[in-house]
């Protein structure tokens, strides 16, 4: 291999919903599947291309109910693209079909729904050979102001919800990964991460979705000042302190983690469209940037004796509410590629 690719795996996948996540009536149209996978497919560094697509399975882009052969005309327009498909995104929220975690007992049973109709198209895809890696993503689909409502009470609906849940993944032989993000209650600091996937207790088959962009948030406390890691109005003069809080919450986090995102973030929140104040996701160049990118990915993809798990056999990037100019830029996903590059190269294997 060349120089550009050290490293055969993990591999490197791109994620679709960026299309339509903060897209909507009062911001940008999204980006149909089509454009989107042939930005992915057209991406090319030194010969090499990403190797798979993330998807989000919900309108415009897959139907939650998609036919047999809707699925079978996915997985050819992927594969003919030389792709590869990973971890699917279940709607599991109340605007795409689903119910709050912690909701009542109608809410609760729709949120499990939409995780078996997931895993009936993850099986599919697996069966037509497209799939051979990834995970089912799911959150609370709750807000922190409701979860503070009860603390105590609706992480045990959250996770009674998601053990109900592993039993419908485990039947597919599926793993579901709880995405740690701050605008999801009960989920919404690193420590609440771990309290509700220890309160689950099926760490075969649930376990964590890290993102580097969301992560980071984690450190600050925003929306758990009590869980920071940083001091507060961190100045970001101090890169010791940063991988400090890091290294705190990876420890904590890593072991339990399924699924892995690329990401860059200026440490500022934001939200659009329809999506809740989140992580502000840049471009891995972006002067603003906080992250190292690659080598702080090597806080969740190495062990504390500094040796690559291997715990992923796909690493995905995630950029969302980029805005529409932005992405349709090949400049865009030559920079992206890239860093998914080092990040291999730095921490992969082959």
């Amino acid at each position: 291999m060349n120089g550009a690719s050290q490293h055969k795996f993990p591999a490197l996948h791109n994620a679709m919903w960026p299309g339509l996540v903060g897209k909507g009536p009062d911001s940008e149209p999204p980006i149909d599947l089509e454009t989107m996978l042939d930005l992915t497919a057209n991406a090319s560094v030194g010969g090499v291309r990403f190797d798979g697509v993330d998807l989000f399975l919900f309108d415009p882009h897959v139907s939650i109910d998609s036919s047999d052969d809707e699925v079978k005309r996915l997985a050819d327009r992927i594969r003919a693209r030389r792709l590869a498909v990973g971890s699917l995104v279940a709607p599991v929220w109340p605007p795409t079909g689903g119910g709050s975690a912690m909701g009542d007992a109608s809410e609760r049973k729709q949120f499990v729904t939409q995780v078996r109709k997931a895993c009936e198209i993850g099986k599919k895809l697996r069966d037509a050979g497209i799939r051979k890696s990834g995970v089912i993503r799911i959150d609370s689909a709750a807000s922190p102001a409701e979860w503070a409502i009860d603390p105590h009470g609706n992480t045990k609906k959250i996770a009674q919800t998601f053990r109900e849940a592993c039993a419908v993944a485990e039947a597919f032989d599926e793993r579901l990964a709880a995405e740690g993000e701050i605008c999801w209650g009960g989920m919404h600091s690193w420590k609440r991460n771990l309290e509700l996937l220890e309160e689950v207790d099926r760490p075969k088959t649930l376990g964590f979705q890290a993102d580097m962009a969301h992560t980071l948030l984690f450190t600050l406390g925003y929306n758990a000042p009590e869980d920071r890691l940083l001091p507060e109005a961190f100045e970001w003069t101090s890169p010791d302190a940063l991988d400090d809080a890091l290294k705190t919450m990876t420890r904590a986090l890593r072991p339990w983690t399924f699924d892995f995102h690329v990401a860059q973030n200026d440490a500022t929140v934001k939200g659009s469209g329809s999506h809740d104040k989140t992580g502000r996701h840049c471009l891995p160049n972006d002067p603003n940037g906080k992250l190292d990118v690659a080598r702080h990915a090597g806080f969740w993809l190495r062990d504390d004796n500094g040796k690559p798990t291997r715990a992923f056999e796909h690493i995905c990037w995630d950029g969302c509410m980029f805005p529409n100019a932005t992405m349709m830029q090949p400049d865009t996903w030559t920079a992206v590629l890239t860093t998914m590059m080092a990040v291999r190269n730095a921490h992969g294997w082959s």
